[in-house]
């Protein structure tokens, strides 16, 4: 088969979890399969170093600057669809399908959070993503969802056919399962996530600032992509008085993250919505005691291996933080059971039921 990969979303270091969800899939795709020939539509910003350096994997580079979004959605639309003929199957990681494409579509969908919280998106998106976002689901032969919670809001808020949604749960980097070893924790808490509303990074800070009363020893280390609250979570950290023990360090390289993580007493994240929520996973893989909240998919993947709190209760998650500083015991019963609770979290796996969806007739 040809497979082509639309990844004109993906501006390096600019899209979050999504860009390190498609790198993660090509590469393991091209670990696993030598068979189908794949061709990859990127866009001026994208670079090489996107597509694997395999026989059967092609580079179609676009004359597209992706970083205007509306740009980038008139070239899916109108240019994409032209460019993709003569392919068997069109694979859109990133939410969205070309609408006129003559190739069968296969759409993932990392969340429906415009639909369960349409507060968090700015008025002049919202309508694209309902549009957009409607169409592609209802013209695309199959859709992914990340979790039983995004298949779930797919098929309650666009009443699709169950069959046509496979639920395909994203991998871990297996460089976080060798941090278990090598872990020396160190006096700071981390989270990991994009500074936007729904993360609850505002919650976070509130908690820590709860917590430092009582342990003024630890500081808070943000990593991620600065997104739309970025301004409104830096004024709260100056008027709680935090910015000398509160880094918002911005998106970094794998490496560098890595030592993070391994480093860390121990990992937060305080999200009230997510569709996956890959940091958990990566940081139960890195032994690194972890506290989430209490939503799915976080508790399906997490279960007892992190203690979870109400995202919705500042004290609840001050408390936490206390429990997993102070109890040793506590710590080392998480550090033990996270790597074995996401054990079967690999990109080979998300890449081998990918292919099964991309091939299935």
């Amino acid at each position: 088969m040809r497979i082509g990969v639309n990844a004109l979303y993906l501006i390096p270091g600019g899209v979050g979890g999504t860009e390190i969800y498609l790198r993660c899939l090509l590469a393991a795709l091209a670990e696993i399969d030598s068979t189908n020939e794949y061709v990859v539509f990127t866009n001026r910003e994208t670079g090489t170093d996107l597509v694997p350096v395999r026989p059967n994997f092609r580079h179609a580079p676009q004359k597209l600057a992706a970083v205007n979004r509306v740009a980038r959605i008139a070239w899916e639309q109108t240019v994409l669809p032209w460019r993709a003929r003569g392919l068997d199957v069109l694979l859109n990681p990133g939410f969205t399908a070309p609408l006129a494409a003559t190739v069968p579509n296969v759409t993932v969908f990392h969340d429906l959070q415009h639909k369960r919280h349409p507060e968090n998106f700015r008025w002049f998106d919202l309508p694209f993503w309902r549009l957009l976002l409607w169409g592609s689901a209802h013209r695309s032969v199959r859709l992914i969802a990340d979790s039983a919670a995004t298949r779930d809001d797919l098929l309650r808020f666009y009443r699709l056919d169950a069959a046509r949604v496979s639920i395909i749960p994203l991998g871990v980097d297996p460089a976080f399962f060798g941090i278990a070893a090598r872990r020396n924790p160190q006096r700071y808490l981390l989270a990991s996530s994009t500074l936007h509303p729904h993360k609850n990074l505002d919650g976070l800070l509130r908690a820590y600032a709860q917590f430092r009363r009582q342990c003024p020893g630890f500081r808070l280390v943000v990593t991620g992509l600065r997104g739309f609250f970025t301004d409104e979570l830096e004024k709260l950290r100056r008027d709680l008085s935090l910015e000398e023990d509160v880094e918002f360090t911005g998106w970094l390289p794998r490496e560098q993250l890595y030592d993070l993580f391994a480093g860390a007493w121990a990992f937060f994240y305080p999200s009230r919505f997510e569709g996956f929520g890959l940091p958990v996973a990566e940081a139960l893989a890195a032994g690194v005691p972890t506290v989430c909240s209490d939503i799915r998919p976080l508790s399906d993947i997490a279960g007892d291996a992190a203690l979870r709190f109400d995202p919705a209760d500042d004290t609840a998650l001050a408390a936490a933080m206390r429990a997993v500083v102070d109890d040793g015991a506590l710590r080392a019963h998480l550090s033990a059971a996270g790597p074995e609770r996401v054990r079967e979290y690999t990109w080979e796996r998300t890449a081998g039921l990918t292919l099964d969806a991309l091939t299935r007739r």
